[in-house]
């Protein structure tokens, strides 16, 4: 199943893009980010990259988010706005931190996802100084994106 074009908005929005790369905010260095939220051992401090590569970048990076998603949550049923909410989170944390979280141990034992979702996104919010609001606020925005779906 293909990411919405709401779940793409809904990432753009999130992430933001910015040419230039730059230190990760928790951390004040590594990883560095540059374009919509990427990261990578091609990614350094001065690396200055095209909207072009942005785009290219963003993509490949929500493919290997949507591909986690689903492998690591085969047989779960979830509505189109729950799986966005579900690769936006992985492409923020990672597929390692989704395949050990409570949040799948949950969906994969049959929980109602949108209880789950909103239950558990608001738990990764953290950064090695405690919450961070703007991590706070994108679960915020993952939970109602998806909870939409029950309307």
């Amino acid at each position: 199943m293909a990411l919405s074009n709401e779940g793409l908005e809904l990432i753009r929005q999130l992430e933001g893009c910015r040419l230039a790369a730059y230190p990760d905010p928790a951390s004040g260095g590594a990883p560095w980010t540059v374009g919509y939220g990427h990261t990578g051992p091609e990614v350094h401090q001065g690396l200055a990259i095209s909207q072009q590569q942005a785009e290219a970048w963003l993509a490949a990076d929500i493919a290997t988010a949507a591909a986690a998603v689903d492998r690591l949550l085969r047989g779960v049923e979830l509505q189109p706005r729950e799986r966005d909410a579900l690769v936006s989170f992985c492409f923020n944390v990672g597929v390692g931190a989704l395949q050990g979280s409570t949040l799948r141990r949950r969906l994969m034992d049959g929980e109602a996802p949108q209880l789950v979702l909103a239950e558990e996104l608001p738990r990764w919010c953290h950064g090695p100084a405690g919450p961070i609001e703007g991590v706070r606020n994108r679960r915020a925005a993952e939970v109602l994106h998806a909870l939409a779906s029950l309307n």
